[in-house]
């Protein structure tokens, strides 16, 4: 979706116009993300199935470069270099600059062990209550909006003061629950997680082009 001097959002209504009625949610979940990462907090994201895949996709378009090359400060570069001579120099210039994201769906020993101790319902909750803190956030993924294990994640991101996002299709109780919810038309699954790759893939771009300069 390499569009020009098209914002990434202007080029993913321009690609897909039926997502424009997610215009204001996905303008405010933009604007959630830039705050929460903008004070030095996280991003966890949850889902099932396809969009436990699309967790992980999401964390690697994060968690380094996606469209641009994100160089580390050059005053982090000098202290590579001063404490390791041109070795440090060599692994500062690889570093990339990251928006911290944690994928919770990875963690397949600690899953198993909360679904067979406690409950597969829990398997997001447990990990949001562990891993969060106020000031973060959640995505929580759910194509139906009733994933009882995404919903319970984010009652307990709720009571932690974590600023929740859904991205989920138009039916489902998860799009209630959450603080902003993205909403994308349709009922079938897999139209549902077409639209979901390509809204994700132009908020990931557009947070880039607001912390990263070419």
């Amino acid at each position: 979706m390499n569009d020009g001097n098209k914002t990434p959002f202007s080029a993913l209504y321009e690609h897909r116009p039926e997502l424009l009625q997610c215009q204001p949610t996905l303008s405010a979940a933009f604007g959630a993300l830039c705050e929460t990462f903008q004070s030095g907090h996280k991003l966890m994201i949850c889902g099932n199935g396809g969009s436990a895949a699309d967790c992980e996709h999401i964390v690697g378009e994060l968690m380094k470069g996606f469209r641009r090359t994100r160089s580390i400060p050059g005053a982090l570069v000098g202290k590579f270099d001063q404490v390791y001579g041109p070795e440090g120099k060599e692994i500062a210039e690889l570093l990339q600059g990251a928006f911290p994201a944690v994928s919770l769906v990875s963690h397949i020993s600690l899953s198993t062990a909360i679904a067979n101790d406690l409950s597969a319902d829990m398997v997001f909750a447990q990990q949001v209550y562990g891993y969060g803190k106020a000031g973060d956030a959640l995505l929580a993924i759910s194509t139906s909006g009733n994933a009882k294990n995404v919903i319970n994640a984010v009652k307990v991101a709720r009571v932690l003061d974590i600023r929740t996002v859904a991205l989920t299709g138009e039916r489902g109780t998860l799009k209630e629950l959450a603080e902003i919810s993205i909403s994308v038309p349709g009922n079938d699954t897999a139209r549902i997680q077409e639209y979901h790759m390509a809204i994700y893939h132009a908020l990931c771009a557009a947070l880039e082009t607001e912390f990263f300069s070419e």
